[in-house]
């Protein structure tokens, strides 16, 4: 099987182009177990339905998958404060949902993008990008609410039922956002941290599907007494949004269709069903104290926003100045840094990339994202054996990605350990699919004789 990369990549020489392909093959994907499906209830309804996971399963793709995603949306914010608010609200919520033993938690996630989601077993993630556009802690409820009638109806598990169908049984878990023009262009410089979040154990639901967790979150913000105006308000807030910054919610769109059905559905049934709790004052207060710290980011957080969507229209050089206005504004801000990095990479600025690295890794030294792409920069620098130790590194806080093998696999390779590059090739590619990166690890396999 030929490959289709320029040998060069591989052995002294870097062009540009093949940089950009070494620094894009990561991302968040995981080894997944077979899943077998059958009926059961609807938690909801109450009626049988076919799902593709059973609870138990569930639970276990949630937890091996989650993580990932979490990191490649830059990890959990290190506010413990903020994080711990926002599992408090969490906490009045779950309690009161139709599946209130599942194992819920929530997080307030690094990037800057506006999105939120919840993984099959209720582990969510809210982006910052999105805590910075609410008011009130009753929207923030919304959004939770919203979040967890997902994970209430089953949706993700009914959309792997139907897979199953499909597939003849078989379903991969982690369905990807779909894809955009700005995602596609930014595909070869980030998808080593997945800037806009992409695979991931995540439905993509239907309409009905996001009028099913209107219905359903409302219902739980209801019974924490929440003001139901809440719901409307973060409608509205979206709908906004959507005209101001249409980059920036292309994420959550392609998850979550938004509509302005969906605006008037959230108001007339404020008015209606739950017009008694309508008088409770909104809790605009308790919501700015919360997030305090976060809203003093929010200059530095616009300007990474508008650098995110000069780089994905490949405008490095005016990306890099958003980048570093936004690094004056935060020195010490995680994300800053690492953008600031992946725009010095795409311009294969590879030892101003390392400088910022470090930085990062050393304001989140737990967070994986700027391991692994320590562990590009020195391959890209020639040295292997120092790759290795950050893809190790990687690998204990995000064990069983897949193209962490790969990433070994080729440092080793340059290492000429081949042995040890051949165990890992012959691991990523039995386990990545179709691949490019397959292809040349079977290419190699081939000819080191491993495999006719």
């Amino acid at each position: 099987m030929p490959s289709h990369f320029p040998e060069d990549i591989y052995h002294d020489t870097m062009t540009r182009r093949d940089f950009l392909w070494l620094a894009g093959i990561g991302g968040s994907a995981v080894i997944l177990p077979p899943l077998l499906g059958g009926c059961a209830s609807d938690p909801v309804t109450g009626k049988n339905t076919l799902v593709g996971l059973s609870e138990e399963q569930e639970i276990a793709l949630d937890k091996k998958q989650s993580p990932h995603q979490f990191s490649t949306d830059y990890g959990a914010s290190q506010d413990y404060g903020l994080n711990r608010y926002v599992q408090d609200v969490g906490d009045s919520l779950w309690v009161r949902s139709h599946r209130p033993k599942m194992p819920y938690s929530a997080r307030v996630l690094n990037a800057n993008h506006v999105n939120a989601y919840t993984f099959p077993a209720g582990s969510m993630g809210i982006t910052r990008g999105i805590m910075l556009e609410m008011d009130s802690e009753d929207e923030l409820a919304a959004l939770m609410g919203h979040e967890i009638g997902h994970v209430n109806a089953r949706h993700a598990a009914e959309q792997a039922g139907r897979e199953m169908l499909v597939q003849s049984g078989m379903i991969l878990a982690s369905v990807a956002v779909a894809a955009t023009e700005n995602g596609a262009q930014y595909k070869p410089i980030l998808d080593i941290a997945g800037q806009i979040g992409g695979s991931a154990l995540l439905a993509r639901y239907s309409r009905d599907n996001e009028r099913e967790a209107d219905a359903l979150g409302m219902e739980y913000m209801a019974r924490a007494h929440y003001n139901p105006d809440g719901m409307v308000g973060l409608m509205d807030v979206l709908r906004r949004q959507s005209s101001a910054k249409p980059n920036i919610l292309e994420t959550m769109f392609a998850s979550h269709p938004m509509s302005e059905e969906r605006y008037q559905t959230a108001r007339k049934r404020s008015e209606s069903k739950y017009a008694d709790l309508r008088g409770k004052s909104l809790q605009h207060q308790r919501y700015f104290d919360h997030t305090a710290r976060l809203r003093r980011l929010k200059p530095a957080v616009d300007t990474m926003q508008q650098g995110e969507t000069l780089m994905a229209k490949k405008q490095l050089t005016q990306a890099e100045n958003h980048f570093g206005q936004a690094i004056r504004l935060a020195p010490d801000d995680y994300v800053a840094n690492m953008l600031m990095a992946k725009v010095k990479l795409a311009q294969k600025q590879v030892r101003e990339a390392e400088t910022y690295l470090t930085q990062a890794r050393a304001i989140y030294p737990g967070e994986g994202q700027a391991q692994q792409l320590s562990g590009v920069v020195m391959l890209a620098q020639k040295q292997p054996d120092a790759a290795l130790q950050f893809f190790d590194a990687y690998d204990r806080l995000l064990p069983g990605t897949v193209d962490t093998l790969f990433l070994k696999g080729l440092a080793y390779e340059k290492m000429q350990n081949r042995k040890l590059s051949a165990q890992h090739y012959y691991q990523y590619a039995r386990t990545a699919g179709s691949t490019k990166e397959a292809q040349y690890a079977v290419q190699r396999l081939r000819s080191w004789g491993y495999v006719k």
